[in-house]
C-alpha cells in the first residue's frame, strides 16, 4: 500500500511519484489523528505552506450533494435514509474533488482514510492515474490531552465557528465565569 509505515508521530516521505514525460508530480497528503489532535489547527498551516487545498471528507459530500452530480446523489439517497455513504462512494467523490484546477499541484486529505479498505480504495484511485501518497502526518496526542481539548470544544452551529473554554474563548466568556450557553456567544454575530 502507498500509504507507507514507519515511526509514528512524525512526518514521512511515503511513495516515490510516477510520472510521465511532461507530467504534473501532485504532492499528496495525508493528515491523520484522532478528534482533538490538532488536525484542524494544523492544516490551514499546511494548506498556507504548500499551496494546495485541504480536503475534509464531510465537506466534500455536502459539496457533492449541494452540486446534484450524480455521485452526489447518490451520496444524499444513502444519507437520507441514514446510512453510511459506502467507502467506494466516499473514494468516488474524492476522485471527482482532486480533478478541481485547485488540486492541480495536490492536495492534503483531512482524516481519511480511517480504516485499511479506505487507504486499499485511496491506493487504487491513485494508481489509475499513476500517483500515489507522497506524504503522512500521523498526530499522536496523550489521551488526558484529547480529553481536556475535546470537552472544552463549543461550536457555533450556525456558523461553523469553533471555541475552548481555555484555549480559544469568545469574547463573552469573561475570566472565572462559568461557560453555559449565555456565556459562549460567537464573536461574529
Amino acid at each position: 500500500m502507498g500509504c507507507g509505515a514507519g515511526k509514528p508521530g512524525a512526518a514521512q516521505k511515503v511513495a516515490e511519484p510516477k510520472s510521465g514525460e511532461g507530467a504534473v508530480v501532485r504532492t499528496v497528503v495525508i493528515l491523520s489523528g484522532p478528534p482533538g489532535g490538532g488536525k484542524g489547527t494544523l492544516a490551514p498551516k499546511m494548506v498556507a505552506a504548500l499551496g494546495i487545498p485541504q480536503l475534509s471528507t464531510g465537506d466534500m459530500l455536502r459539496a457533492a450533494v449541494a452540486s446534484g452530480s450524480e455521485i452526489g446523489l447518490q451520496a444524499k439517497g444513502v444519507m437520507d435514509e441514514g446510512g453510511l455513504v459506502p467507502d467506494s462512494l466516499v473514494t468516488g467523490i474524492i476522485k471527482e474533488r482532486t480533478q478541481a484546477e485547485d488540486c492541480r499541484r495536490g492536495f492534503i486529505l483531512d482524516g481519511f482514510p480511517r480504516t485499511v479498505e479506505q487507504a486499499k480504495l485511496l491506493d487504487d484511485m491513485l494508481n489509475d492515474s499513476k500517483e500515489a501518497v507522497t506524504h503522512l502526518l500521523a498526530l499522536e496526542v496523550p489521551d488526558e490531552v484529547l480529553t481536556e481539548r475535546i470537552c472544552g470544544r463549543w461550536v457555533h452551529k450556525s456558523s461553523g465557528r469553533s471555541y475552548h473554554v481555555k484555549f480559544n474563548p469568545p469574547k463573552s466568556l469573561v475570566e472565572g465565569a462559568e461557560p453555559s450557553a449565555e456565556t459562549m456567544l460567537d464573536d461574529e454575530t
